[in-house]
Order: C-alpha cells, then structure tokens, then sequence
C-alpha cells in the first residue's frame, strides 16, 4: 500500500470549490479539515483514489478538476524539497530534485527526467489500475508540475506535449486551454514533454549556495525514510510498481528508490541479498496474488508481471507453481 502527501488532497478540495462537502470529504482521510497544510502527513493511496471518485461525484464539470488544481499548487508547499526546486539554477535542475527526492511527499510514484528527439520527458510512472481516481490524480500531477515551472521560470513557459496513457474524458477543451499545447490521450505513456530551450532557462530565485546546503539535508530525509522498512521490502515494493513497464534494472530500482545504483548494489550486498531473486520473488507474489482476482484475464496478469509473451508468462508461473495459469485458476475454482 503506498501513500501521498495530505497537501494534495487540501489543494484539490480548494480546487473544487464550494461544490463539494470539503470539510466531510477531507473527513474520511482522517484529515482535519481546518488543520494547515503538512508535507510530511500521508494518506492511503487507495483511500486517496477512492477520495477524488467521491469529489469528482459532486462536481458537475468534474473534467475540469486537474487544470483548477494545478494553479494552486506552490513550490513552498513541499518544504525543503520545494526550497530545493526554487534554488536550482535551470528547471532542468529543478526537475531533477524532484525526480531524485519525490520519495519525500510519495512512494506510489516516480518521476523520470528522459532525454528523447524534442528535448526531455517528464515522466509520471504509477502503477495501479486506471482506475478514475489514478486518471485523475495523473492529470492532477502533469498540471502541477506545469505550474510550478510557470510559478519559478524568468520565461513564460508551454510544454511541447502532455501525454496521457489513460483514454480521454468527454471534454478536454479545459486540458488545451490550461497547457497551451496538444494533449495526447491513449498515449504510451504520461509525460510532458519539455523543449531543451525551456529546461535551460534560468530560475528567478535560483542560488547555487542555498542549492549545496540544501542536498546533504534532502539526502539524509531520503535515507531516514528508507531505513523504516526493511531493504527486501522498499526493493520489492519498488519492483512490483515498476513491472508494467516491463522488467526493471537494478539502475531504474535505485532511481525509485532515491538513491544511486552504486548504493543500491553495496546495501543489497551487505545483507546478503539477490537483486535478481528479488525481482523473480516480487513477479511470483504479484502473479499468485493477481490470478486470484477473476477481473484480471491471464494475459493481463502476464503484462502486469513484466512478461510481453503469454508463453513466457506460462512458463515461469509453472516453474513457480508447478501449475500452468490456467490450470492454478482452475484449481482455485
């Protein structure tokens, strides 16, 4: 189960405004709804889905919701990690802490900063069923991180492309107004894609000297909380969210992490500890948990556990098992 900061759930009650219960729906997150906003307060990401459905239940143009949210979003908000985005000379660099220290207001997400022909993608990777309030809370985040480029950029900032893996909903006029650029639903992936000339412009408040102090404080965060569960777990959490996608590397798992290849290889070592078997591990337990669900086809589960072949998938449940899918679902009834 993985968690999101509570200031993403009080920015999106704001954004909703006076047509939903805020006060009730901030209620059964356990939230108090008079409370300030805390980066460091967590909620359920599942309760947090669950939360945006209702929300959306209320509203009218519930389509909306993402592009009123992503305005009201400030880099002060996340703490350090924002003083860290506002510092950072170029919004390159302003991207890169986030895709570096994100683990400090979430662990259901990463985001990865890819170079590719335009300039660089943004890239959101959650995994999870497409479910409204996942859509939702992706199109939330894309909005948001535009703003806080808009809010620190000295240049009047557009993305070349936003991009959307889940369809689209029954209007997106609000999406092209609020972005300035196409957006692509049905998309591979959900990414906004920056042009090299946008990510090398200057921040307005950028300082290399506030930037130095504040890393070692940011790393130490990031290690504090990745020092709460076990290293087993935080690997095998990290793999499972990052199957869809295909099979990780242990470079990709370090990334999600918050933490360097190098350091990932030297703590899994330290105790005794298989990358590869951990990452068969993770796709054995997904697969067994995900076959109990009748909703998930066969071939699904082989996507969902990294496989791009049936065949393949088949022959590592068996080798798991000792049953074909087909044959363990049977069995189950």
């Amino acid at each position: 189960m993985g968690y999101v900061t509570s200031i993403f759930a009080r920015r999106v009650v704001q954004g909703a405004g006076r047509s939903v219960d805020g006060p009730g729906l901030l209620r059964s997150l356990g939230l108090d709804p008079d409370a300030s906003l805390d980066v460091t307060q967590m909620v359920a990401e599942d309760a947090y889905y669950d939360f945006l459905e209702r929300l959306a239940g209320q509203m009218v143009s519930a389509h909306e919701l993402p592009v009123r949210v992503g305005p009201l979003m400030r880099p002060d908000d996340y703490g350090a990690l924002g003083l860290a985005w506002k510092s950072a000379p170029t919004i390159r660099q302003s991207l890169e802490r986030v895709e570096r220290f994100c683990r400090l207001w979430t662990d259901n997400m990463t985001y990865e900063l890819r170079d590719d022909e335009e300039g660089a993608l943004f890239v959101l990777h959650r995994a999870g069923e497409r479910r409204l309030g996942l859509r939702l809370s992706n199109e939330c985040t894309a909005a948001s991180a535009v703003s806080l480029i808009r809010q620190t950029s000295t240049e009047r900032f557009r993305p070349r492309r936003v991009l959307f893996k889940h369809r689209a909903p029954e209007i997106t006029t609000a999406h092209q107004r609020y972005f300035g650029c196409p957006v692509e639903f049905g998309a591979a992936l959900d990414a906004v894609s920056i042009s090299d000339e946008a990510l090398d412009r200057a921040n307005h408040l950028g300082d290399d000297a506030i930037s130095r102090f504040l890393m070692p404080h940011l790393e130490a965060e990031v290690e504090a909380i990745a020092q709460e569960d076990p290293l087993e777990l935080l690997v095998q959490r990290a793999v499972s969210r990052a199957l869809s996608e295909g099979v990780p590397k242990m470079a990709e798992i370090a990334r999600r992490m918050g933490t360097s290849e190098r350091t990932l290889q030297r703590r899994l070592a330290d105790e005794g500890l298989s990358f590869k078997n951990l990452v068969d591990e993770t796709r054995r337990r997904l697969a067994e948990s995900l076959m109990q669900q009748p909703r998930y086809s066969l071939s699904e589960v082989g996507f969902l556990t990294g496989f791009s072949e049936q065949s393949a998938f088949s022959r590592a449940f068996k080798r798991w098992t000792g049953r074909s899918p087909a044959a363990y679902r049977e069995a189950r009834g």
